[in-house]
């Protein structure tokens, strides 16, 4: 019960940052979300339970998401710590993860290993630092710092380091997740 309470008084306070940081009055968020202004002031105030079906309207009218609106506040995912697989010779730090897509920081010390994969989806990928080797199929292409690169993973695929370690940035569709990242107990690595 507790958990709830907080979790409410959280939505609500969310709710009138969210209102106040675009200038609005009670009046003006009532008037854009069809509730009624005392009703979302009791709604802030906490003297009144939040109804999903009025935090449907209030969360379209404020920009967000029910999701967003809901999510945890924890703090155990404010410091982002790295996840290595020496063995790979590959450091991972996932920035963002949701159902569509997983941001990864990664830091590649290995070469591109011989053996080509192939998984469906598509890849992208931004070399922060250093110079990756991407094996496309029968190709052999330098990707350097700055540049980037996005190709289809039904293409036969392996990247590595060129000259020394590099940085990349990578984005990877669900398919491109499933097969890059795999957990390890509750840290992730690449399994590329």
């Amino acid at each position: 019960m507790k958990q709830d309470n907080d979790l409410e008084a959280l939505v609500r306070q969310r709710i009138r940052g969210l209102r106040v940081a675009r200038g609005w009055s009670l009046d003006e968020l009532a008037n854009r979300c069809l509730l009624s202004p005392s009703t979302l002031s009791r709604i802030e105030t906490g003297h009144r339970r939040i109804a999903l079906d009025h935090m449907a309207p209030i969360a379209r009218a404020l920009g967000t998401t029910l999701d967003q609106l809901v999510e945890s506040d924890a703090d155990d995912d404010v410091v982002i710590r790295p996840h290595s697989n020496e063995e790979r010779g590959i450091t991972t730090w996932l920035l963002s993860r949701d159902s569509r897509q997983t941001v990864a920081k990664m830091r590649v010390t290995r070469e591109a290993p011989q053996e080509l994969r192939v998984h469906p989806g598509r890849d992208w990928l931004i070399v922060l630092s250093g110079t990756i080797v991407l094996r496309l199929g029968e190709r052999t292409i330098l990707v350097g710092t700055n540049e980037a690169a996005e190709f289809s993973t039904m293409v036969p695929h392996a990247f590595g380091a060129h000259g020394g370690p590099a940085e990349i940035l990578c984005i990877l569709d669900h398919e491109g997740e499933r097969n890059h990242l795999s957990l390890e107990s509750q840290h992730d690595h690449v399994a590329s």
